[in-house]
């Protein structure tokens, strides 16, 4: 199953975008609504397939979730749960529209054979604001989506099989923790560090990771939202052009996706990721 953050990614679970519209469900996506803008579903399909082809090219093997009319945000994958060493934890979808994704996700769960270790069901937990910081420990975003009832819920069910879990909170604009905190490599990280409070910096930075600080305006271009694939490759997009020099920089090698239509709906790479087995390196 899922060991850590880093290690190689060996299957995963995306979602073709055939329903995918821009909804004001987000700072990004309202921003573009208010343009105007609609996401043209054509690109989006174009971007969806090379992004899978990349997966693909990189010895990950993908899964394809059925599309169900309905669900104009079930392109953003991660947000249905989490993956630890043991198995699967379903969450619960904190807005009306993305409500019952998370049937969709379990009976795929169900079809290939992965233990589902429990299910949300107080408050929220959403996906995008989970991450392991190492082995044992987890951090868990309350920002928009996930709630503290939520965070409750998921510790019940983490805890007792050894997880830490560390609640990390943010300004209800930046949406996910993965939006302003993105684990790349081992002791790597992408970061926002004024979006993040002094508590968590501090952990992160006793656990021996080095960030590549963003400024604020970045994190609403999405230019946290990376995937990283182990073996020091990470999957971002074009005109992410100081990342990736960061990036580069420290050895690793980035693989970089056209992606401009589906980041109007307010997630990138690691959004439309819902990982099923990681190796430990």
């Amino acid at each position: 199953m899922v060991h850590n953050a880093f290690g190689t990614l060996k299957k995963v679970i995306l979602c073709p975008p055939d329903n995918f519209t821009l909804v004001p469900i987000n700072v990004i996506a309202q921003g573009y609504l208010d343009q105007g803008e609609k996401g043209d579903l054509a690109i989006c399909r174009r971007e969806h397939a090379e992004f899978a082809q990349a997966y693909l090219e990189n010895g990950t093997e993908v899964v394809m979730l059925e599309p169900r009319k309905g669900f104009p945000y079930q392109v953003f994958a991660r947000d249905f749960g989490a993956s630890v060493a043991g198995g699967v934890v379903l969450g619960r979808f904190s807005v009306e529209v993305r409500r019952g994704e998370e049937q969709d996700a379990k009976a795929v769960i169900a079809s290939l054979n992965y233990p589902l270790l429990g299910t949300v069901e107080q408050g929220a937990f959403e996906g995008g604001d989970f991450w392991m910081l190492d082995e044992s420990t987890l951090a868990v975003g309350s920002i928009a989506r996930s709630t503290p009832e939520g965070i409750e819920a998921l510790r019940c069910i983490l805890e007792p099989r050894g997880y830490e879990v560390v609640m990390v909170g943010a300004e209800e604009k930046f949406l996910h923790l993965d939006m302003i905190f993105n684990i790349v490599a081992e002791r790597v990280a992408v970061a926002c560090i004024d979006a993040l409070p002094d508590d968590f910096l501090k952990r992160v930075r006793l656990m021996h990771y080095e960030l590549i600080e963003l400024p604020e305006e970045d994190v609403f271009k999405l230019r946290c939202n990376l995937q990283a694939l182990g073996r020091g490759r990470v999957l971002s997009f074009e005109n992410n052009r100081a990342v990736t020099q960061a990036l580069r920089s420290l050895g690793l090698e980035v693989i970089e996706l056209n992606l401009t239509e589906l980041l109007k709906g307010g997630g990138g790479p690691h959004c439309m990721t819902f990982p099923l087995e990681r190796d430990k390196s």
